[in-house]
C-alpha cells in the first residue's frame, strides 16, 4: 500500500488516531474545527497519511500505518516473534517496524502467511468460529486412493473430536489440494496419518482471498488496497473477543496452532 494513493475518511482517520469517535469527528468537522493542509475541511473529505491535519488549531498526532504483508514462508522458519528462537519469522523477513504473524505455519511447511501490526485484524481473522477458507496443495508418501478422498472430505477423528467437513480433490498420483476451515494443531498431518500416510510436503497457496500465486519462497509483499478491501468485506460481523486476543498472543508460539 502507498500512502501518497491510498485515501481515508477523515472522520476515520482521525477516529483511527485516539483523538475521538467518528460521530464526534464528525461533528468537529461539520463545526468548522478541521483543517486539512490549511484548509477547513468537509463531511466526506478523504485524506492520505501525507496529508497535514488539524483539530481545533492543533496538528493532529498521526497513528503508525498500518501493515498487511503476504509472507511466502520457508521450511525452517518458526512463526513466532520471540528473537531469541533461531529461524524465528521476524528475523526471516526483516520488516523494518513491529509486526506480527497472523495465526501460524508449521516449521515443517511453507506457503503463505499474514503478518501486520493491526491487532484489530488480527483478532477478526483468528476468532474462533469465523470459518474462513485456507488452501493447501499436499504431497504424501504413496499412491492416494478414493477412499482416502472420501474419508478426509467427510471428517477424520483426532485430538478428541472429528474435523469439520472440507473440499479435497487429487491433484497427482501422491498429491491433493485440501481447503480447510479450521484450524487445529498440525491438522493435516493429523489427519493424513490417522488413514495411514505421511505427509512428505505441504505448501499453503490460499489463505481468503489471498493467494500466493508467484511469490518467491522467502519473498513478501504488500497485500494490495484490492484485497484489503475484498478482505474487510469477507470479515464483515467478525467480532473481537477475548479468546481471540488470548490466541493472537501477538504471534506468540502458541497462537492459533495450525498447519
Amino acid at each position: 500500500m502507498n500512502d501518497n494513493s491510498e485515501l481515508y475518511r477523515l472522520n476515520k482517520f482521525i477516529s483511527d488516531t485516539g483523538f475521538c469517535s467518528r460521530r464526534e469527528a464528525d461533528k468537529l468537522i461539520e463545526a468548522g474545527q478541521v483543517k486539512v493542509n490549511g484548509q477547513i475541511a468537509l463531511v466526506g473529505t478523504k485524506v492520505s497519511f501525507s496529508d497535514q491535519v488539524e483539530v481545533s488549531g492543533q496538528p493532529l498526532k498521526s497513528r503508525p500505518r498500518r501493515v498487511y504483508l503476504a509472507y511466502h514462508k520457508p521450511v525452517g522458519i518458526t512463526c513466532t516473534t520471540e528473537l531469541h528462537i533461531k529461524g524465528n519469522i521476524v528475523d526471516a523477513v526483516k520488516y523494518p517496524e513491529r509486526i506480527f504473524p497472523i495465526g501460524r505455519l508449521d516449521k515443517e511447511s511453507e506457503g503463505l502467511i499474514f503478518l501486520t501490526n493491526d491487532g484489530d485484524i488480527v483478532n477478526k481473522i483468528l476468532r474462533a468460529g469465523n470459518a474462513h477458507d485456507k488452501e493447501y496443495v499436499v504431497t504424501v508418501d504413496k499412491p492416494i486412493h478414493a477412499h482416502f478422498l472420501k474419508k478426509m472430505a467427510s471428517g477424520v477423528p483426532i485430538l478428541e473430536t472429528v474435523t469439520l467437513p472440507c473440499t479435497i480433490k487429487q491433484v497427482s498420483r501422491q498429491t491433493f489440494n485440501i481447503v480447510l476451515r479450521q484450524g487445529l494443531n498440525r491438522q493435516i498431518r493429523r489427519m493424513t496419518e490417522f488413514l495411514g500416510f505421511n505427509v512428505t510436503k505441504l505448501k499453503r497457496v490460499r489463505i481468503m482471498n489471498v493467494r500466493l500465486s508467484n511469490l518467491a519462497v522467502g519473498q513478501w509483499r504488500e497485500l494490495t488496497a484490492e484485497e484489503m478491501a475484498e478482505l474487510e468485506t469477507m470479515l464483515l460481523g467478525s467480532s473481537k473477543t477475548a479468546e481471540a486476543s488470548d490466541l493472537s498472543a501477538l504471534g506468540s508460539s502458541a497462537a492459533f496452532a495450525e498447519e
